[in-house]
């Protein structure tokens, strides 16, 4: 419960400075985070595929 409070605080405050921040700086700082998470995921992806050597 407590993780709950605290994840919902750390939201709202950064959802309050997201609504301080020109909409411009909001829309980057959006497609850097969807970039940085589409390269995360391919990386995932293509890194489970590869077998890992034992030696």
């Amino acid at each position: 419960m407590l993780f709950l409070v605290a994840a919902l605080l750390l939201l709202g405050v950064v959802m309050g400075t997201v609504a301080h921040a020109p909409f411009a700086f909001t829309l980057v700082a959006g497609a850097v985070i969807a970039a940085w998470l589409g390269v995360f995921a391919f990386r995932e992806r293509h890194g489970r595929r590869r077998p890992t050597s034992t030696h």
